[in-house]
């Protein structure tokens, strides 16, 4: 368990792989998605290149992350900046899921001498409207998160999931039902108001789109809209997977940024 101090708020990380991100070696960052923290990369990794230096945190209200109130994508895009400077990182490759592929953006647009590559998972330069928005936040306010737990499992995975991996669904159930609901109300809220276009426009790095073809919150056209703004950007649609690649494929995917990685000299 690895903590740092940003803003007098703690936030939750893990640093693995060999030397200390400021030699000049390859980084890959990894920033997750509403509702989930870290350990929802964990199938992943053993489907990286050897040798890379990785960081996976838990953005505010989110794990054992302090809570931070509403507060701009932007504002979660500078702390994983502020984590990656005490940390020593000078440059890394972001790997975004969801909301964590906002925040990639974010950053990337914001900052883009510290950004490498993207590989954007599941996630648009805007996501939803306004109005789905305020109803998910006035559910949680009246019923907390127990009550959209089923909508939002049937958005993270597919069908063959939910049928046949039962324990690890209810695995994945809890660690939405465990987020904080004012975290979650404050992500909610930083999704709503953030319109990524502009910036997103602007990025030059080598980046990768990946969508599920049975996403029920970024469906593959969603996401093939993000990738047609970023120049040069591919896109690969990973079959029979819903919003969360990482958990329903994760050789796949694996396989998908360890190309990115080589193509671009990046891993």
């Amino acid at each position: 368990m690895q903590s740092a101090l940003i803003d007098g708020r703690v936030i939750e990380y893990r640093i693995e792989g060999p030397g200390d991100g400021s030699n000049g070696g390859p980084v890959l960052v990894f920033s997750n998605s509403l509702g989930t923290d870290l350990r929802v990369w964990d199938a992943l990794l053993p489907f990286l290149p050897a040798g890379l230096r990785i960081l996976r945190y838990s953005k505010a209200g989110h794990g054992l992350s302090d809570l931070a109130g509403e507060r701009p994508i932007l504002a979660h895009a500078g702390d994983l900046l502020s984590l990656m400077n005490q940390l020593g990182i000078a440059k890394a490759t972001l790997v975004g899921l969801s909301v964590g592929g906002m925040i990639a953006q974010s950053l990337a647009a914001a900052a883009p001498e510290r950004v490498t590559g993207l590989v954007l998972c599941c996630t648009a330069q805007k996501i939803g409207t306004a109005e789905i928005w305020n109803e998910r936040i006035a559910g949680i306010r009246a019923g907390g998160l127990e009550s959209l737990a089923d909508a939002v499992m049937e958005r993270w995975f597919s069908p063959a999931f939910r049928e046949t991996r039962a324990a690890e669904l209810a695995l994945w159930r809890n660690m939405l039902l465990r987020t904080p609901a004012k975290g979650y109300s404050a992500l909610c809220a930083a999704i709503r108001d953030a319109d990524l276009t502009a910036g997103t426009k602007s990025l030059s790095v080598p980046t990768l789109c990946v969508a599920g073809s049975v996403d029920g919150s970024t469906p593959p056209e969603v996401v093939r809209g993000l990738t047609d703004l970023i120049p040069g950007a591919g896109f690969e649609v990973i079959e029979g997977v819903g919003h969360i690649p990482c958990v329903e494929a994760p050789e796949r995917l694996g396989h998908l940024i360890s190309g990115v990685l080589k193509e671009h000299g990046l891993g």
